[in-house]
């Protein structure tokens, strides 16, 4: 199949671009830039365009692209920037596929677990409703975004990732060297859910989206159980075999990150009801798994 990618760079998009490749699929990677090569075509989402010719032929196109939440603190502008790469990208895809003679048959338009806000202890699946807050707010508005896509009869589905363990990237890329140095610990009470996923199923289940006719709509990508903060740091320690006993205070992530730290401190328990309905069988469905696959030897 030819599919094309947005977010190709990135943590998830590289791992998907590779594991696409490794199966013989042919994958088109869009840039911002100036293409250089014949694997890869432009777009400019802030302003709308992009390129039919990429998109021509294509069965399927996954949409990864988007600011990183946690990459800069929580000014009025970044948070601009959070919510326009999202919502200027998901429109300006869904228009040029709808604009197509030969739309693909599926669109995976990323999202995230970001969608539920604060859902303390309470178990979520992809018929909770939204909830408050910054990032909840944007991810309706992302989602929305794709709607030109969905009204013309094009599959698609909102990958609802959470917490992605991997050394390469993401938050967990930040937790690795901390706890290799025997000073990661729990963050504020511990009590918090996290939603967590391995890299690998991450991307098995990207793909597992692409080739499932009946799923649309929202996919939670999480593991089956999630656990809470303080299970995720003692399972660190067990499987880096180091001490996990220097707590960081909730006080001192609110200096550090600003806004950010309440949804650091906040709690998502989401389940992937959807995932696995259709199913989809996780590699790493326990935490220990999951870490152990990010490690130089998985």
């Amino acid at each position: 199949m030819r599919i094309a990618v947005t977010g190709a760079t990135g943590l998830i998009g590289s791992a998907l671009v590779r594991s696409l490749r490794e199966d013989g699929h042919e994958v088109v990677r869009f840039v911002r830039r100036e293409p250089v090569g014949a694997d890869e075509a432009r777009w400019d989402p802030a302003r709308g365009y992009v390129d039919p010719a990429g998109l021509a032929g294509c069965g399927a196109v996954v949409h990864l692209a988007g600011a990183g939440v946690g990459d800069h603190r929580w000014t009025a502008a970044y948070k601009r920037e959070i919510r326009d790469s999202r919502v200027l990208g998901t429109a300006a895809l869904a228009n040029a596929l709808v604009a197509l003679d030969e739309p693909p048959a599926v669109l995976v338009s990323g999202s995230a677990i970001g969608y539920y806000g604060d859902t303390g202890d309470r178990p979520v699946d992809e018929g909770a409703p939204a909830g408050h807050g910054f990032l909840p707010s944007v991810c309706v508005e992302w989602e929305a975004a794709a709607a030109a896509a969905q009204e013309a009869g094009i599959r698609t589905a909102f990958a609802r990732t959470g917490l992605v363990v991997a050394r390469e990237g993401g938050a967990w890329a930040r937790m690795f060297p901390l706890f290799r140095a025997g000073i990661g610990g729990r963050l504020g009470n511990g009590r918090q859910y996290w939603s967590y996923i391995s890299l690998r199923d991450e991307v098995a289940a990207l793909r597992h989206i692409i080739d499932t006719p009946g799923l649309s709509g929202p996919v939670n990508l999480t593991a089956p159980e999630p656990l809470t903060n303080r299970q995720v740091t003692a399972a660190m320690a067990r499987v880096l075999h180091r001490p996990a006993l220097l707590p960081v205070p909730a006080v001192a992530l609110r200096v550090v990150l600003g806004e950010f730290a309440e949804d650091v401190l906040g709690s998502q328990r989401a389940r992937p009801a959807r995932l696995l309905e259709s199913g989809f069988v996780f590699r790493d469905p326990g935490i220990e798994q999951a870490i152990r696959a990010a490690m130089p030897s998985a």
